[in-house]
């Protein structure tokens, strides 16, 4: 394994540039290095975009920001405005009602399985299906291949894998491929026999169709997706279970069982065709292994879902973090400490106005651009051929734990929970452990297979099917609260200003789909006086640090062979497993660097 840090990394070689990487949320490149035998020897991220969010929430209400943080993406909505609502609750002081913890955990989880079921087959599964070769697969093969794989899936018949490739034929015929057209077909990474690539083109369309149902709970419980109404002191969405109204109408039983339904068959779907389909292929790569990065080494997780209101350690997923590789010791994790958490900006386009070693706490976080190229980058500010590493480089900052660069997200969740001794989350990585050895002849332990780009992988889905298990008990909890005579929904005590002290800090935290997410805010006067976030991709898409500490992204990018250097499957296949959203992490400047809009704040 390479060492992590920039000083042994090798620049020669041959550079491959990746500008933009598709399939994700935002703007992001990728330069690598390759040496002679086409092995990744060096790795640059960066974030093309700027985000100014946290300079446009100065001086406003703070009982408005969720609403402005939920757009600083069209995927990472919901997971922003509960982490928002929650900094001001813990600035203010606030304890929200039951019902709005439960309904709160309902629609937190509801984006994070039609997240990762939304990612794996519409973004992550071209690295490794082929949906030209689907063309080739015998529909009777595939019908038994769904059979030997999902038995329980009820589409399973030669007729309908046949009606799905001539739908796939039509489309290609058309010459109007879409999302398909300018890929790197005939590479040789892609390994699935025609049966499978047709077997999971099939669970793509299907995926479509069950995601564009799964988010109607959040219409139920806010009013409207993608960008569901919250509230400080609770939720928005009142209950009656005496009303039987339709649209509009506060949330009652009618309701409810509405959004039972939408549990049960996305549950069905997650362990009839996602987990499936993600063994399925793990199995038949499975020698790809690489991809580990920083999951091997230093893996951060705030906790989320918990099952006592306030009681941060009955977590379903713990808050942790494991340094070194070292599964035997899980750090506690706090938030307020300026000495655990802190970004840099020596490689970023930010400028603190002094000294850049110096890390700042989210509390005293500055968002100040400073566009400048470095004396080595190819090319003009305009049309950068190659950028210089060793200067500043991403529109990312470079937040460290303790001085560490980390990974956040599933599987980085999954790893301090599987080290914690979560009963549930070790008998789900065990069982697909020993399935996957038990199907590939092979007999990895689990520190070989799960800090891969195949773990990383796995952890998503597995997270779903977690989320699914658990949002029916979540269900069944609301509604025993709610027939035994509890139907309040917000805590109002202190919505008035004059409620509040004369200045409060507060920070929010939650696990979004793609890791770790905080919201830090400074209130005075009433107003916004300050606001940070360090979002998912913020962490994994860092560039290095002063001490030439590296990113998750260009952590697992290290010592991965590429088949073919200029169709850069590889490097996708392995980006993409972190479902990057470089909108949260950056948002907008014009290609020249100059001002495009003044913001006034009433």
């Amino acid at each position: 394994m390479t060492d992590l840090n920039s000083s042994s990394l090798d620049n020669s070689g041959r550079r491959i540039v990746v500008d933009p990487v598709t399939r994700i949320e935002g703007h992001m490149r990728c330069e690598v290095n390759v040496d002679e035998n086409n092995i990744i020897r060096n790795a640059v991220s960066t974030g093309t975009m700027w985000r100014g969010l946290e300079v446009i929430l100065k001086g406003r209400d703070p009982r408005d920001a969720w609403a402005f943080v939920e757009r600083i993406c069209g995927v990472c909505t919901g997971t922003h405005a509960l982490t928002s609502v929650r900094a001001v609750e813990d600035a203010l002081g606030i304890d929200i009602p039951l019902n709005a913890h439960l309904i709160r955990h309902l629609m937190d989880k509801t984006l994070q399985i039609h997240d990762h079921i939304v990612h794996f087959y519409h973004l992550h599964a071209l690295d490794w299906v082929n949906p030209v070769n689907a063309l080739k697969a015998d529909p009777k093969e595939t019908s038994e291949l769904q059979q030997m794989v999902s038995p329980h899936h009820p589409k399973s018949s030669p007729g309908y894998f046949r009606d799905v490739q001539t739908r796939i034929r039509k489309f290609v015929e058309s010459g109007q491929l879409g999302l398909f057209s300018n890929g790197y077909w005939d590479n040789p990474a892609y390994k699935l026999p025609p049966a499978a690539d047709l077997m999971a083109v099939a669970h793509y369309l299907e995926a479509l169709d069950l995601q564009k149902e799964v988010v109607k709970i959040h219409t139920i419980f806010g009013g409207k997706n993608p960008h569901p109404n919250y509230m400080v002191g609770g939720v928005a969405c009142a209950i009656n279970l005496d009303d039987v109204g339709a649209a509009g109408a506060p949330v009652n039983m009618v309701s409810l069982n509405f959004v039972l339904e939408r549990i049960r068959e996305a549950q069905a779907f997650t362990k009839n065709v996602y987990l499936p389909d993600v063994m399925a292929i793990a199995g038949i790569y499975k020698d790809w292994l690489y991809g580990g990065g920083l999951a091997g080494q230093n893996v951060l997780s705030y906790g989320t879902y918990t099952q006592v209101p306030g009681d941060k350690s009955t977590d379903l997923l713990p808050a942790g973090a494991i340094i070194g590789g070292n599964w035997n010791e899980v750090h506690p994790v706090d938030v307020r400490d300026p000495e655990q958490i802190k970004e840099f900006v020596s490689h970023s386009w930010y400028t603190y106005g002094g000294d850049e070693t110096l890390g700042l706490h989210p509390w005293e976080g500055v968002t100040e651009p400073k566009f400048e190229l470095g004396p080595n980058t190819k090319g003009t500010k305009t049309d950068i051929k190659e950028l210089d590493e060793s200067a500043k480089y991403s529109w990312i900052k470079s937040p460290r734990w303790r001085g560490h660069a980390m990974e956040v997200g599933p599987l980085a969740r999954y790893i301090v929970a599987y080290a914690s001794g979560k009963e549930y989350i070790q008998e789900q990585v065990d069982r697909s452990l020993s399935a996957f050895n038990q199907n590939t002849g092979l007999d990895l332990g689990l520190k070989q297979f799960l800090p891969s780009t195949l773990g990383r992988t796995l952890a998503r889905a597995l997270e779903c099917e977690l989320c699914t298990d658990t949002m029916l008990e979540d269900w069944h909890a609301l509604v025993n609260n709610i027939k035994n005579g509890d139907s309040s929904t917000a805590n109002v005590e202190k919505w008035d200003p004059s409620t509040w002290p004369k200045e409060a800090q507060g920070v929010g935290i939650n696990e979004a789909p793609r890791g770790a997410l905080g919201h830090w805010i400074k209130i005075k006067d009433g107003k916004i006086d300050n606001y940070q976030a360090i979002v998912p991709t913020t962490w994994n898409g860092s560039p290095r640090d002063h001490n030439g500490n590296i990113g998750a992204f260009e952590a697992s990018l290290l010592d991965t062979p590429m088949e073919r250097p200029d169709e850069p499957v590889e490097i996708l296949r392995t980006l993409h497993s972190f479902d990057p959203c470089l909108a949260c992490s950056t948002h907008v400047m014009s290609p020249d660097g100059q001002e495009l809009t003044k913001v006034k704040i009433r």
